[in-house]
């Protein structure tokens, strides 16, 4: 593999990309080159703690001087503060009359026929919600002013309270952020203060609030977790992964925080449609499994993103990689309901105690068990033999399941795989088949540590005839890191029928965003003329309350874009006037240029370093070590193929080709 590097930052010879996840942390680490791959177990507490246990094992604390060292981070510090309830102490500012608009939100009921739901507690306490003055009219108008008492009335109760973060939502501030800037300007410097004309310019009060309360709510974690990881590694130049899938300068990243919330999985898709193109396929299915969850996502051309996420109960209205996820990895626990019935997930094992195969005290057993009980997994090959797997205590975790349902060791262990891949094919079925989009015609893409386990018996349930397993497979997120561009994602609500607007009407409304953009970028040393700008509107039809995103070049395109888009999501289209939303705006500096090949370029093909019998199986099964496969070979199911990070389960009726990059491409053959 080599590494071609860019400007500025970008000019050293040390690059490493890291994933943090919810059991490993993963490390791609290019130098003079070569590439080495490491894995360490998380440290959920004190994330930071596990990359700088890597730094040290990589050697990088040891680097000669004057070497450049540049990191690209994907956390889930963000999202582990939102889904623990573990976020600062914030004050939510908003107009007279709103304080409750967070509580309320949009009335959705998570049972929609239970008549006493449990309460829910709301997302800001009662008393940590100020009203004030400042309050514009929907066309901008000043309906209410915002008066120096308002002002010294909020620093007095600022100062009551001592939040360590404040977030600031006054209505329609996306059309003039006056009153938000003179309240920021008015509290304390060093509270972390977010408000929404910054974060999040665009209408939908609930929305924009929430995604500005989440803003300010993790900011001082992720802030003091980014300073933190600087101080550790002083020598490196740290820029960090954001849920849209492009990168930002770590000193950037503190102060909007909310960006991050997909951080890691946005770095593994990232690496998915940069290895579909060196293989010739942008149309992709993929599906990341770790240790904790799955996430699934599509990928048609570019990555495919949405304003429409969420995260546990709460909108994320910033643009963000579009998937899927639940709660089905190799640490998902199975268990027995109280009917007697199997279940798998979303519980977990996490990375302490983790499935009882890691001998770290775990005893429930997990489907990284289950597949070690039916023989896919190698005892001895786990993290290339740096860590050996107990399979007495995988098959004593499994058998008290075994006991509870009445079959063989063997039995629930299959029943416990079969089970996992039922809960991932339903989610792939989510992203393709219930938005119009055929899975047979994409190539499933399967990555995480856990993913080439799974990938023929989850192609075959969706009757998909082609699977792609990357190269270095088991860390694509950390490799993500390094092929993800520079970027910027920059909105304004505009709210205008699209007929009454030309397309110079267009462009000069979208001309302050594209600024902005290009200035941000060029605060990180980018240079104007490497950044390639992606205008896009969100449209849709005069009375719905959702909208579909289509590229801008004109108006009569991007009418025709929506409506084949309408149609190919809904099934109709309607004869009805068409309103712009939102102006959109990417901005993006191209992904640094890597070349792949990381197997060996010879006729010979290589044969299995042993054979071994499988529960399932009815013949021998060869097992591969997959850096020793050249170019070109092709292995036929049932097979093995192990490597350092993960391993590939080649089911009968599958064969696999070596991609001249070091991906194998599986193909179904009856």
């Amino acid at each position: 593999m080599t590494y071609k590097p860019g400007r500025g930052c970008l000019s050293m010879s040390v690059i490493l990309g890291v994933d943090t996840g919810g059991t490993f942390t993963d490390f791609v680490l290019v130098r003079d080159g070569a590439i080495t791959t490491h894995k360490v177990l998380s440290t959920p507490a004190a994330p930071e703690q596990a990359i700088l246990q890597g730094v040290r094992d990589l050697q990088l604390d040891q680097l000669p001087p004057g070497t450049l060292f540049y990191m690209v981070h994907g956390s889930t510090v963000a999202t582990n503060a939102v889904l623990e309830g573990k976020t600062a102490r914030t004050v939510f500012i908003t107009n007279h009359g709103l304080g409750d608009m967070l509580a309320i939100g949009r009335q959705n009921r998570r049972e929609l026929y239970n008549l006493q739901p449990a309460a829910v507690a709301p997302p800001v306490a009662r008393e940590l919600c100020l009203e004030t003055g400042g309050r514009l009219a929907a066309d901008g108008a000043i309906i209410e002013p915002l008066t120096e008492t308002d002002l010294q009335q909020l620093r007095d109760a600022v100062e009551r309270l001592q939040p360590e973060a404040v977030a600031i939502n006054l209505l329609f501030s996306y059309l003039d952020a006056g009153f938000e800037k003179q309240i920021e300007a008015a509290l304390p410097s060093e509270l972390f203060i977010s408000r929404s004309s910054r974060i999040l310019p665009e209408y939908k009060e609930y929305e924009r609030g929430m995604t500005t309360w989440l803003n300010a709510a993790v900011g001082p974690r992720v802030r003091g977790y980014l300073q933190r990881l600087q101080q550790g590694v002083p020598h490196a130049c740290i820029t960090v992964m954001q849920s849209s899938g492009g990168t930002i300068a770590a000193e950037q990243a503190g102060e909007e925080a909310v960006h991050m919330l997909l951080s890691g999985p946005a770095g593994g898709l990232a690496a998915a449609r940069y290895m579909g193109e060196q293989v010739g396929q942008s149309r992709l299915l993929t599906f990341d499994m770790g240790g904790t969850s799955t996430d699934v996502a599509l990928i048609d051309g570019e990555l495919q993103l949405t304003s429409e996420g969420r995260i546990r109960d709460y909108p994320v209205a910033v643009p963000m990689v579009d998937m899927h996820t639940i709660g089905a990895g190799g640490g998902s626990l199975a268990s027995v309901d109280a009917g007697g019935l199997l279940q798998v997930g979303p519980e977990s094992a996490g990375a302490a105690p983790g499935p009882a195969c890691y001998g770290q005290g775990g005893t429930r057993p997990t489907v990284t068990d289950a597949n070690l009980v039916l023989g896919r997994l190698r005892p001895g090959a786990f993290l290339g033999g740096n860590m050996s797997l107990d399979v007495a205590a995988a098959r004593a975790a499994v058998e008290a399941i075994a006991d509870q349902l009445g079959l063989a060791i063997d039995e629930a262990a299959q029943g416990i795989v079969r089970l996992a891949n039922e809960h991932m094919a339903h989610a792939l079925r989510v992203m393709s088949v219930q938005r119009g989009v055929d899975p047979r015609e994409l190539a499933l893409v399967s990555f995480g540590g856990a993913g080439g386990l799974h990938v023929c018996a989850l192609a075959e349930t969706l009757n998909m005839p082609r699977a792609i397993v990357p190269v270095y497979a088991g860390v694509l997120s950390a490799l993500g890191m390094l092929v993800a561009p520079r970027a910027r994602q920059l909105s304004q609500t505009l709210g205008q029928l699209l007929d009454t607007l030309d397309d110079q009407a267009v462009t000069d409304q979208l001309q302050p965003l594209i600024e902005a953009g290009l200035a941000a970028m060029q605060e990180e040393g980018v240079a104007r003329d490497e950044i390639m700008i992606q205008p896009s509107l969100d449209l849709r039809y005069q009375g719905q309350s959702y909208y579909l995103s289509v590229p801008w070049q004109d108006r009569r395109q991007a009418r025709a874009d929506f409506h084949r888009l309408h149609e190919q999501r809904y099934g109709h289209r309607l004869d009805l006037p068409v309103e712009v939303v939102n102006l959109r705006v990417g901005l993006q500096r191209p992904s640094q240029a890597l070349t792949l090949q990381a197997v060996k370029a010879t006729e010979e093909d290589t044969g299995p370093s042993e054979t071994i019998n499988l529960p399932e199986v009815d013949q021998p099964v060869p097992v591969y070590a997959r850096e020793a496969l050249p170019v070109g070979q092709i292995l036929q199911g049932p097979a093995l193929i192990t490597e350092t990070v993960s391993t590939t389960y080649l089911a009968p009726h599958w064969q696999a080709e070596v991609h001249v990059t070091g991906c194998l491409l599986l193909t179904f053959r009856d």
